[in-house]
């Protein structure tokens, strides 16, 4: 049976990966994190796998929509970047090495996640190692990793949660994302960047008091 989790606790400890050990309850969750070739992740207790983005617009145009530069090789976010995954399928480049950093990673350390949690390029990262471990995994602010639409194996186990006033999350233009999408309407728009995990968790909690989003990934 999926490991099943709580939308707002996971929107929580989204927000928390960005202080890592000075968070007080990460900390005390801690297991190893991984901080290599502008790459990060940790590894909590309970084997959950948290992976920080961008927290900021500025932050995802100035780095990543511009350039990803992974393991000394430049990717640009581009429609016509693609490579295929060792799953087949065909995922943007700079998001599939991004994810390759953290898998290889995982598997030279020998953890195997239960559930996967992430923000912004984190969130592209979530997408494709749900697809790699068959987990589920919550992506918030997530941009779109794959080349082709539709279902594929595992895409039932992962939740990707936007607020339909992020326009990062529509990027790629021609690309797509992996699983169900929650399109989240806040009560009112943000002025300025809208792409921070505490913008993410008040919609979350306006959508849950509206009880139009569920409470708990998978159902």
């Amino acid at each position: 049976m999926s490991h099943r989790y709580e939308i707002k606790l996971a929107a929580q400890m989204a927000e928390a990966s960005y202080a890592g050990r000075r968070n007080a309850s990460l900390a005390a969750a801690w297991r190893d994190d991984l901080d290599d070739h502008d790459v990060q992740a940790i590894f909590l207790k309970g084997d959950i796998l948290l992976i920080p983005g961008s927290n900021s617009v500025m932050d995802y145009l100035k780095y990543n929509l511009r350039v990803l530069n992974i393991g000394g090789k430049r990717y640009r976010l581009a429609d016509d970047d693609t490579e295929q995954g060792a799953s087949g399928t065909v995922w943007h480049q700079g998001f599939l090495r991004h994810a390759k950093v953290i898998f290889d990673w995982l598997e030279r350390e020998n953890y195997r996640p239960k559930y996967i949690i992430g923000h912004s390029l984190g969130a592209a990262a979530t997408q494709i190692l749900v697809r790699t471990y068959g987990v589920p995994g919550i992506g918030f602010a997530a941009p779109r990793p794959r080349r082709s639409p539709g279902a594929i194996k595992h895409s039932h186990l992962c939740l990707c949660v936007n607020r339909d006033d992020d326009g990062v999350c529509n990027l790629p233009g021609s690309f797509h994302h992996m699983g169900h999408v929650h399109r989240a309407r806040a009560a009112s728009s943000v002025l300025g960047p809208d792409h921070s995990m505490k913008h993410y968790r008040r919609v979350i909690d306006e959508q849950q008091t509206a009880r139009v989003m569920d409470t708990h990934w998978p159902k």
